[in-house]
């Protein structure tokens, strides 16, 4: 019986210390966490891909996380302002930041950036990757990916795609199928997505790698032709749609995604919180939706996922960056 007594008090000794550990160890500050509103910082105007994937992830944690989100759109200096901002603020899990393609191609374009892309962010969760889509003229006689690299091989100085600005996924997509097909294209760069489409439609360049988003419906009417899909896989929105690297490229893959960061020193228990609510996220109706529309696949992985992913992207792109000889004016 003493025995039995002492293993008992030994027991509940042990419990309770690990109680009061875990009591003193917890930062109060974020006990109630949260208990205001959460921003999403968006580096880009409203309305385009990377703002429709914030307010759905925005409206689906909020019901979550019993707490109102709010997306703050803070575009200029390709997506460097929105990222600053993000970076100086107070690492308390009340400011976030929704990352993309750009923030892994920036470290490369620009030398001086106001901030570290690793030491100042903790990452969240990668909430999803999507691709780009190469299209051209339905009048054009290029109707495969075969057909783009003879008709640049014979005659390279004819052949012209659009992007949307330096550094884009539009332009590297290209700049990369140049460097894995050895043809030659020339760049033309627009303002946006909408005024290099138009071109394209008119006839005044002859390609594009240009998102889902930009494109889905000019396919569906006839007014584009789609020749392939950029990422490593067969989409299951575009499933009669090879990759490039299937119809003639082989090991190209041109990703384009999104990431959820945050401050750095922010708690790790904030961060945990905030991942397993984007988790559930990327599990609704609306993100089904969105993936169907957008071409998004959904992942919501753990934090060092997207640190690992972010990590590779960056050396890739530096890669194909430097081997072009990219820079912004």
């Amino acid at each position: 019986m003493p025995f039995e007594l002492n293993a008992r008090t030994a027991a509940f000794l042990f419990a309770l210390a690990a109680l009061l550990l875990a009591a003193f160890s917890a930062d109060p500050a974020f006990a109630g966490y949260p208990d205001r509103i959460i921003r999403i910082v968006v580096p880009f105007a409203p309305g385009g891909g990377t703002d429709v994937v914030a307010r759905t992830l925005a409206q689906e944690m909020a019901k979550d996380l019993g707490a109102t989100l709010i997306i703050e759109n803070k575009p200029g200096a390709g997506t460097i302002i929105g990222t600053q901002s993000v970076a100086s603020s107070e690492p308390d899990g009340y400011t976030l930041l929704m990352g993309t393609f750009a923030n892994a191609v920036n470290p490369s374009l620009n030398s001086k950036l106001p901030y570290d892309p690793h030491k100042d962010f903790a990452p969240v969760a990668l909430i999803a990757r999507s691709f780009n889509i190469v299209v051209v003229n339905p009048t054009s006689t290029i109707r495969s990916i075969a057909d783009l690299i003879a008709a640049a091989k014979a005659d390279p100085d004819k052949l012209s795609y659009g992007t949307y600005g330096t550094g884009t996924s539009a332009h590297l997509a290209g700049e990369l199928f140049k460097n894995m097909a050895k043809v030659n294209l020339t760049m033309v760069p627009y303002k946006g997505a909408a005024p290099a489409i138009t071109d394209l439609v008119g006839g005044q360049i002859q390609v594009m790698f240009t998102t889902v988003a930009s494109a889905a419906s000019l396919i569906a009417g006839g007014q584009l032709r789609a020749l392939a899909v950029t990422s490593a896989e067969r989409s299951p929105a575009f499933p009669d749609l090879p990759t490039v690297a299937e119809a003639g490229v082989p090991g190209y893959n041109a990703e384009s995604w999104y990431g959820l960061f945050a401050p750095a020193r922010t708690p790790a228990d904030v961060v945990d919180r905030l991942n397993k609510s984007a988790a559930r996220a990327v599990q609704s109706d609306a993100f089904k939706r969105l993936g169907v529309n957008e071409g998004l696949v959904m992942i919501a992985s753990p934090p060092q996922e997207l640190d690992r992913y972010f990590a590779g992207e960056e050396a890739r792109w530096r890669k194909v960056i430097q081997d072009a000889g990219i820079k912004v004016e």
